[in-house]
C-alpha cells in the first residue's frame, strides 16, 4: 500500500527535514509506503558528487539578486536546480524486498517515461546519466539517498519553470544538453494536480508492482 502525499510548496530545508522524519518512521515501520509532492523555492542543491559545487555558476550577489538559495544536500548525483512549476516528488519507500538502489532508480526513471508517454512525449535515458530526456533536452532530474533500504529524495520535474535559472549551473554537470519542461514541449500544458495524479497512477503500478511481485 503506498500513500500519496502533498506538502504544498516547502522551502528545501524544512522539506528535508520532513524527509528525514517519515524516513525515520518509515524504518521503524510506523508509517506506510509514500510518494510525497512538493515545490520548492527557487534553491541550488548539490548531491555527493565529487567537485558538485564547482558546477555553480553564478556568485553570491547573483544569487542574492535572483532569489535563490543554494544548499548542499546528501541526495545522490551533482548539481540541479529547484523552483516553482516544477512537480518534485519524494518517494520514502521500502526496497528490503531486493536490496537494488539500481533497479529501483530504473523503476523510477520508467514511472517518469510512461507518464509523459501519457502525454504524447517519447522520453528517454541517456546511457551512463540519471534524469530523463526528450532529445537533447534534460526535462526530470533524479537524485535518491537510502538509509537501511528505505529511500528518501527523488525526482523534479519541470512542468513550467523559469528554465532561465538553470544558466546558474551545469546542470547534473552535463555540457551536452539542454533543459526543457512539458511546457516547452506541449501545445496544452496540463494542469500540476493532473500531472501528480497521472504520476501516482504509474508509480503505483512500476514501484508498487516491484514489491508485491518479489
Amino acid at each position: 500500500m503506498i500513500e500519496i502525499l502533498d506538502w504544498g510548496r516547502t522551502p528545501y530545508a524544512l522539506a528535508l527535514k520532513q524527509q528525514k522524519n517519515r524516513l525515520l518512521a518509515r524504518i521503524e515501520d510506523r508509517v506506510k509506503d509514500a510518494l510525497i509532492f512538493t515545490e520548492h523555492d527557487p534553491v541550488f542543491t548539490t548531491g555527493l558528487r565529487k567537485d558538485a559545487a564547482q558546477h555553480l555558476l553564478w556568485n553570491e550577489a547573483e544569487l542574492q539578486k535572483r532569489g535563490i538559495s543554494f544548499y548542499p544536500s546528501n541526495r545522490g548525483g551533482d548539481i540541479t536546480y529547484h523552483g516553482p512549476g516544477q512537480v518534485v516528488g519524494y518517494p520514502i519507500v521500502s526496497i528490503t524486498h531486493r536490496r537494488d538502489l539500481h533497479a529501483y532508480l530504473r523503476d523510477l526513471e520508467t514511472v517518469i517515461i510512461n507518464t509523459l508517454a501519457h502525454y504524447g512525449l517519447k522520453a528517454n535515458r541517456r546511457e551512463g546519466k540519471t534524469g530523463i530526456w526528450i532529445e537533447q533536452g534534460k526535462i526530470c532530474a533524479l537524485g535518491v539517498a537510502v538509509k537501511k533500504w528505505v529511500t528518501y529524495h527523488g525526482f523534479a520535474l519541470n512542468l513550467d519553470p523559469d528554465l532561465t535559472h538553470f544558466e546558474g549551473i551545469v546542470p547534473c554537470g552535463i555540457t551536452d544538453g539542454t533543459v526543457t519542461s512539458l511546457k516547452r514541449e506541449l501545445s496544452k500544458l496540463p494542469e500540476a494536480a493532473k500531472l501528480k495524479e497521472r504520476l501516482a497512477v504509474e508509480f503505483k503500478r512500476v514501484i508498487g508492482n516491484s514489491a508485491e511481485l518479489l
